[in-house]
């Protein structure tokens, strides 16, 4: 479907040297699909895609979509990408038409549709991302998550052979990102063809048949999600894939905004796909929080997930103090028994600056 041979992009900056951004690429993409670019920050996955769009142009190399170079002399640009559609980071809608003027615009311009054919195939796709009951309203009224699923059916009312997606929840708040994930499931399981950079690593190795881990401008590994999130072959790969996530408060008074760090813990699960974990974290800390009140000493929370492993900690260093909590005599047993209850297991140290209890999910 897709050949690309060689590809070379670079820039020469202000101090006149040469910055490559995409190095001799060169992969074969083929129908049905789903190939997940991941990587990171500035490996060149977004211009990778927006060069197979021809949105940017490469220095050299060759990009042959269905059997034809796409940057021979008079090959019609505007054609291909009628079939090659691209969802961006920022929604792209435009804030003057309704939901549904954006999806039928392109169709009526660009397919030659009449209206009632182009609304009626609009309609459809709105319905098909969740949007129809807001066909009427104007992107100002929407949500991000709403305004990417409008992108999203915008695209798919062109009939599109393959889609890119750019980074298409990245500037969406985490509590509308798992609403984008989902259209998306639901295209892969239609077996539509789609390139999609991301940085959600379990979206990646869940919902894809082929991953592109890229780092400095080159495809430095390629294979299935199995291969490249169990048993990557390149030091930079295992790197990438076993890092961990952290979110931590240093609490040294009373005055601390609670309330805050619970919105925090909230949408760090929803932001690194952990929903499910989401109760369990929440009370784990809270009912720690409690048993801790009746002390001064300072509290160091940390809660850790691993991309690799799907795991996730909760880890709280009780500064100044060498007892743990949960073994304290007049520790509170109803809280005692909840935070047990929701750890797989919990592990106690005593450190040099207090003792510290780490909670395994």
């Amino acid at each position: 479907m897709i050949t690309v041979r060689h590809l070379n992009k670079y820039y020469i900056g202000e101090d006149g040297k040469k910055v490559d951004v995409l190095r001799d690429v060169s992969c074969e993409i083929s129908r049905g699909e789903i190939i997940s670019i991941i990587g990171p920050s500035g490996s060149g996955k977004s211009t990778f895609l927006h060069i197979l769009n021809m949105l940017d142009t490469p220095n050299s190399g060759e990009i042959i979509v269905n059997g034809k170079n796409i940057q021979d002399k008079g090959y019609d640009l505007n054609k291909m990408r009628e079939k090659m559609g691209m969802v961006f980071q920022n929604f792209n809608l435009f804030e003057h038409l309704t939901v549904l003027q954006n999806v039928t615009l392109a169709p009526i311009k660009l397919r030659g549709l009449g209206e009632k054919q182009a609304e009626d195939e609009a309609m459809e796709m709105l319905r098909k991302v969740g949007m129809a009951d807001r066909s009427g309203s104007m992107p100002s009224q929407l949500s991000g998550g709403q305004k990417q699923r409008v992108a999203i059916a915008r695209c798919l009312a062109m009939k599109p052979d393959v889609i890119l997606f750019d980074e298409p929840t990245s500037a969406l708040d985490p509590t509308m990102i798992g609403e984008v994930q989902g259209v998306i499931r639901s295209l892969a399981m239609e077996k539509m063809t789609m390139l999609i950079v991301t940085h959600e690593m379990k979206f990646a190795r869940d919902v894809s048949t082929r991953v592109f881990f890229m780092n400095e401008g080159v495809i430095y590994e390629d294979g299935t999600p199995e291969q490249i999130f169990q048993n990557p072959k390149r030091a930079a790969t295992r790197a990438f894939v076993h890092r961990i996530r952290s979110l931590v408060f240093d609490i040294v008074s009373r005055d601390f905004d609670f309330y805050d760090m619970t919105t925090q813990i909230k949408q760090f699960c929803i932001r690194y796909s952990i929903p499910e974990k989401m109760n369990d974290i929440t009370h784990i800390v809270e009912e720690m929080l409690i048993l801790l009140s009746k002390y001064d000493s300072p509290v160091l929370i940390e809660v850790n997930h691993s991309e690799m492993d799907y795991t996730s900690s909760v880890s709280i260093l009780h500064r100044g103090e060498s007892v743990s909590p949960l073994e304290r005599p007049d520790a509170d047993e109803l809280s005692v028994m909840i935070i047990r209850g929701m750890s797989s297991d919990i592990k106690t140290e005593q450190t040099d600056e207090g003792v510290r209890l780490t909670f395994r999910i």
